[in-house]
Order: C-alpha cells, then structure tokens, then sequence
C-alpha cells in the first residue's frame, strides 16, 4: 500500500489530435485535486499539461509547476499555481518533480513524456525510489508502449516483476484506486537469480 500526498503528471505541451486527450488531462488533474492529491507536473500553460494543472487548481488542489528556466517563455510558465519553482535545467527539473511526487502517471505526450516515463521507470527498477507508475491509456494511445514493453520482457532485457508493477489505467476513479493499491517490485540488482 502506499501513502499518496502528491503525484507527479507527465504530459504533453500539446494538446494532441484527439479531443479525448483534453478531457483526460482535465479529468485527472480534477479527480487528483478532489482526492486531496497535491498534483506536480512541468509547470507550463499550453498543451495538456497546461489542461491538467488548469483543472486541478479549478478543483481546489495544491498544483506545484517545476520549469527550467530556458522554457518559462517558450511553455508559457503558467500564473496560476500554487508554486511554480523555475530550475536551471531538464535534469533538475526531474529530480525535482520526484523528489516532490509520490507516484507518477503518464497522460498521452510525445517525446519529452516518453523520456520522463523512462527515467522513473529506470530509477524503480534500480531501487532510486519506490513509488507506483501508472501509464494512463486513452483510446489506446499507449498500445504501441505496452507492444514494445512486453518485447523487453520477453527478450530478457526487462523482468516480468517490473512490467506488472506499472499501473494501467483508463479512469480517475480506477487510476486513484490502483496507486494507493500498489506494492514495489523488489529492486532489479536485489532480484532472485535469473530475473532481470
């Protein structure tokens, strides 16, 4: 079981071809709020991210943005925040968001939202931290992912324990239900023998 304050949202800085897309980041940074979950997320005002923290601050929620310093202007730094911390640079902006989070989920994004997803899914296999990771699917967007995350395990380069501790979801209700739910994996080098 894990104590959730604070969840750390990845997501894109555009909106993305479907509409759903919208009402997924706007349902989930309202559901968080209304749950008494502190939201984390890149900090900016376009896009779904700005969508997810726009709907959480609506909902009441405590909504804390972390932006490098070279974005402010081009992710339009959002004004309405509880906090927005300005870093020097991606690699704190990460750091920072984790350290802040106590879970993260995925929304639909692009490149930059993949790389955030890697890296903390890297670092709980590595035993950095031990907090749940849920990939939230919307029409299928995360499909190809899953595809490509079950070719790893089945080609060895990724133990079975770490495929199943990522959280899938579809709905708030579901997403909020699964992550207090969540047990960690034992850390990929503290592994039975044979595992990856």
């Amino acid at each position: 079981m894990s104590a959730i304050d604070r969840v750390a949202v990845f997501t894109g800085s555009a909106s993305g071809a479907d509409p759903e897309y919208m009402q997924a980041a706007v349902a989930v940074g309202s559901a968080l709020a209304t749950a008494g979950k502190g939201l984390v997320y890149g900090g900016g005002n376009v896009g779904l991210m700005g969508a997810v923290a726009s709907a959480g601050r609506e909902a009441g929620g405590e909504v804390v943005g972390v932006i490098p310093e070279a974005l402010v202007d081009k992710e339009i730094a959002h004004d309405d925040l509880t906090r927005l911390e300005v870093v020097s640079g991606m690699h704190e902006r990460k750091q920072r968001m984790a350290d802040l989070s106590d879970a993260f989920v995925v929304l639909p994004g692009g490149v930059g939202t993949l790389e955030e997803f890697f890296e903390v899914w890297t670092w709980q296999q590595l035993g950095i931290h031990q907090k749940p990771i849920a990939i939230y699917d919307v029409n299928g967007f995360w499909n190809p992912l899953v595809v490509m995350i079950d070719r790893l395990v089945s080609e060895g380069f990724v133990g079975a324990q770490f495929r199943d501790s990522l959280i899938h979801a579809t709905d708030p209700a579901e997403l909020l239900e699964k992550l207090t739910a969540w047990d960690a994996p034992a850390p990929k080098w503290s592994a039975p023998a044979g595992s990856v």
